[in-house]
């Protein structure tokens, strides 16, 4: 099930934005998530997929995560859209100890419109698009509804 938020804007660029957590309270950190994100510059929470629970994926045994997909539509270049999802994680408490290592809160910009874009920081899109489930599921959903929405 996909919410829709009605009164969309008409932004430039439409982004699929990851969202997962696997440490504290779950499902207030996503909250907490979603708001900080509908607060960036220029930037508006369009739609947000379910929220599912996954095994982890990376290293050793982690306790499972909660996902969820968020289309968001933004005037920002996809580095600056970057920097300021890291903001909001770092904001939660996320510290980047561990590559793959359990989370707060990750948070990855899974398709930026149509952009292929490599770079030392971003990969668009992103790389591990295509081992992950629920990713797959929820990107073919909300993409149905970015172009309903362009």
């Amino acid at each position: 099930m996909v919410e829709r938020r009605p009164e969309e804007q008409d932004l430039r660029e439409r982004a699929l934005i990851a969202l997962g957590s696997n440490v504290g309270a779950r499902h207030a950190n996503l909250a907490a998530a979603r708001a900080a994100i509908s607060l960036l510059p220029a930037t508006q929470v369009v739609a947000a997929s379910r929220v599912e629970e996954t095994a982890a994926f990376g290293c050793g045994a982690q306790a499972p995560y909660l996902n969820q997909m968020l289309l968001v539509a933004t005037r920002l270049a996809p580095l600056a859209l970057l920097r300021g999802l890291q903001r909001v994680e770092r904001a939660q408490g996320r510290v980047r100890s561990r590559r793959w290592g359990a989370r707060t809160l990750d948070l990855d910009i899974v398709r930026y419109g149509e952009r292929e874009l490599r770079t030392r920081e971003l990969v668009l899109p992103h790389p591990g698009l295509a081992r992950r489930g629920f990713w797959q599921r929820e990107v073919d959903e909300l993409a149905k509804l970015a172009g309903d929405a362009a």
